[in-house]
């Protein structure tokens, strides 16, 4: 992972080699990247800082007003001192806690905003990751980026930068009031701070192996519920009978998940154990040596001093403790915004180019000149492809499976770029057009039908929001699919279900023509939008799809031979190349790949 290694010396030097690997290295670019995002929030982080600092100092004057107390209301039997100094004390404390209300509301405030900045900045960096991001990188992991690890930055922002603060304040004027008491006392007191720090390393150590287990299996429950959860993922299950299969493997990781979650939980509770015995001792020595120095000198120490140096010792314990355990705690932040700088320095692969062509609109003529593409830069998918499709025409691209078929086709609104060779609409290549109005000029169709989980409307609406209900009707009737909707009694208002559950395959590939349709592109591609419907919507999607094509330049991925038959043209495609080119009835003459295909797949499917 970048932006990760070992480091030397310290509470580090204690881990395994493999631990050292995973721990995020600390830099000045990486601690002035995190800082950035404090930037625009500046103005409230100072209020922060001024509420951490009065309500620190605040809450430790209860306990050098115990002395008070004690020595003039107490022992000075004066009981308006006692009611004055209990009053102040209570006053004291009740405006600490309303400050540290407002403190917390402002941390709170600006923890949630800028997790609001960084999850707007990852999806809008992600929506501009080519594909092969989201067919190479895991549904899970991308989903824990965007929700656990952004959300653990809050956690970052709400407790450790702050508390580090308000503990470091604290302890300063603890021991400032401590040194004005009695500096023997004072010194005392604190030399059972260090003994701390014996147990630290050690809990810290285990605690920082504990929670990378715990995000890798984090990381593998979200892959599977994402897998077994979604709808072709459950229907594959169902249909194998493996759902006890799949509740095993997640029994499994939640199993371990639950071990891991115990172990965190009781990791370094013998530190604790070892802590809280300290804060005995420190304690019972101050009482000691104050007693001493009462009875053996002539030392002006009163009890309420003591007292004073008692309570503000037990003040000091809980920020040393938090101190000394915020390597942890700041090893896991690091860590949490190395896994997210991650993402962000993803390079966008596709993007435009400087003073890119925004046309209104294509002719269609397309060219594919010399084309090469390489999903891994080793292994060519295509080779040298020279196609040309002159405005207005059909072509159908035909082959056997994994020839390349809808590689080719996704090269054309640049769902991939070209490894090699350009790609033409209009004689422009396709990597000097705007994005937006090459993408926008070009519909697809294909096989594997995508409808949100919405109305036939919303659905509808996604390639033209401003749509008027005559450009719904109209495009749903040139789509063989109107009289389907107005037979429904919710109309355009039914609900097509998570990825058009609701509808059947013929329904689903006439609404997404449909939406296409309205989109109104120069340039339409169906990738084998027929290939797995019956007879009877493979007639109304061909019905709807041949007047599509007599209108535009349109690409056909073809399955079925009527389709094929549409075209006119045909080009056979074989292990990434171009082997045939020509019309039905001459391809067929040439006794090659496409007589084959004809007689083994096509002709049967007629």
């Amino acid at each position: 992972m970048p932006g990760r290694g070992g480091m030397r010396g310290g509470p580090f030097s204690d881990l395994t080699e493999e631990e050292k690997k995973s721990v995020p290295k600390v830099t000045k670019d990486l601690l002035k990247r995190i800082f950035s995002y404090l930037e625009p929030y500046k103005g409230r982080l100072a209020l922060v800082f001024v509420c951490i600092i009065i309500s620190a100092s605040m809450k430790l004057l209860p306990s050098i007003l115990t002395g008070n107390i004690i020595d003039e209301g107490l022992i000075g039997r004066s009981i308006p001192k006692l009611i004055l100094y209990i009053l102040l004390s209570l006053l004291v404390t009740f405006a600490a806690n309303i400050i540290g209300i407002v403190e917390s509301h402002l941390n709170t405030w600006i923890a949630q905003h800028i997790s609001f900045d960084m999850r707007n900045q990852m999806y809008k960096h992600l929506q501009r990751m080519s594909q092969r991001f989201f067919t190479t990188n895991s549904q899970g992991d991308i989903i824990t980026r965007m929700t656990s690890d952004i959300g653990g930055v809050e956690r970052v922002v709400t407790s450790t930068f702050t508390n580090i603060i308000s503990n470091v304040i604290t302890l300063v004027i603890a021991v400032i009031a401590m040194f004005q008491k009695n500096w023997i006392l004072a010194l005392i007191g604190m030399v059972i701070i260090p003994l701390f720090a014996l147990p630290t390393r050690s809990a810290g150590k285990k605690r920082w192996s504990i929670t990378r287990q715990s995000q890798e299996f984090n990381d593998n429950m979200n892959d599977i519920l994402n897998e077994t959860m979604s709808v072709s993922g459950q229907l594959l299950v169902k249909l194998f009978n493996k759902e006890g299969y799949e509740y095993g493997k997640y029994r499994q990781l939640n199993k371990q998940m639950i071990d891991l979650n115990i172990k965190e939980n009781l990791a370094g509770r013998w530190f604790f154990v070892i802590m809280s015995t300290f804060t005995k001792i420190g304690p019972m020595l101050i009482y000691f040596v104050g007693g001493l120095l009462m009875m053996k000198t002539d030392s002006s120490l009163t009890v309420g001093d003591i007292t004073v140096m008692v309570s503000l010792l037990s003040q000091m314990y809980m920020p040393v403790n938090s101190l000394l355990n915020i390597q942890v705690e700041w090893l896991r932040s690091m860590a949490l915004f190395s896994r997210i700088f991650e993402y962000y320095d993803l390079p966008v692969e596709i993007k435009n180019r400087e003073n890119a062509l925004k046309p209104a609109s294509f002719k269609g003529d397309i060219r594919f000149n010399d084309v090469s593409f390489s999903y891994d830069g080793e292994n060519d998918i295509l080779k040298h492809i020279d196609l040309e499709i002159k405005a207005g025409d059909c072509l159908a691209v035909v082959g056997p499976s994994g020839s390349g078929k809808s590689t080719l086709i996704n090269l054309l609104p640049r769902l991939y770029d070209v490894t090699g060779g350009s790609v033409t609409i209009d004689g422009n290549d396709v990597r000097d057009i705007d994005l937006s109005f090459l993408r926008g000029g070009i519909g697809l169709v294909s096989q594997d039908t995508y409808l949100f989980n919405g109305t036939i409307r919303e659905n509808l609406l996604y390639a033209k929001p401003n749509a008027t209900e005559e450009e719904l009707r109209e495009v749903c009737r040139k789509a063989n699919i109107l009289d389907l909707i107005e037979s429904s009694p919710d109309g355009m208002e039914t609900m097509v279900g998570n990825r058009g559950l609701k509808l059947s395959g013929g329904e689903k590939q006439r609404l997404s023509i449909a939406r296409v349709l309205l989109k109104d592109p120069d340039i339409v591609i169906f990738d084998e939008a027929t290939s797995a419907l019956d007879s009877i919507n493979e007639r109304k999607i061909q019905d709807a799809i041949d007047p599509i094509v007599e209108e535009r330049t349109s690409i056909l991925i073809a399955h079925r031979l009527s389709t094929i038959l549409a075209a006119d043209e045909i080009a056979v495609l074989k292990d990434g190349r171009i082997v045939e080119r020509g019309q039905h009835e001459d391809l067929l003459k040439l006794n090659g790949v496409y007589a084959e295909l004809y007689n083994t797949q096509f002709k049967i499917k007629q």
